[in-house]
């Protein structure tokens, strides 16, 4: 099996709640960001920043299975789950490195829309197929993981 696409942030203080974990709401920050660093990774940097392509977020559902906290390192999976003629979903695994499993998942429903207008357009075919393809094993490194294991 591939690896999937991986995006990796290091939790700052400011990010953390009362209890001393990630607040809640920082983790649809943290999906904006690795959707974004996926779309990139597909090879639609340009594309994304003219506004030839263009999505609104419809649906974001998140289950939380186990804190990260200040200092942590997060690793992001993010694969294409759905897709249909205007939208795109996709799921987002939640690590932190050095522990066993998922500490949160994400499925987040996309719609493609005219960047003038907002109205739904239908997903181009060379983009459909680079998320049906998906970006495997290529990572997109916010953390410093593999500077610092470098050396």
């Amino acid at each position: 099996m591939s690896q999937p696409f991986r995006y990796y942030l290091k939790v700052r203080y400011g990010e953390c709640d009362a209890q001393k974990v990630v607040f809640n709401a920082r983790y649809g920050d943290y999906v904006d960001l690795a959707s974004s660093e996926f779309i990139n990774a597909l090879g639609f940097v340009s594309e994304a920043g003219s506004g030839q392509l263009d999505w609104q977020l419809v649906k974001q559902t998140i289950e939380w299975k186990a804190p990260a906290r200040f200092g942590d390192v997060v690793e992001i999976s993010v694969s294409t789950l759905r897709l249909g003629s205007t939208s795109f979903t996709l799921g987002f695994d939640f690590r932190v490195l050095g522990r066993e499993g998922i500490t949160a998942h994400c499925e987040t429903v996309y719609v493609l829309v005219d960047d003038k207008t907002l109205g739904k357009r239908e997903l181009p075919a060379n983009f459909r197929a680079s998320l049906e393809r998906g970006a495997s094993g290529r990572i997109c490194d916010h953390a410093g993981v593999y500077a610092v294991n470098a050396e």
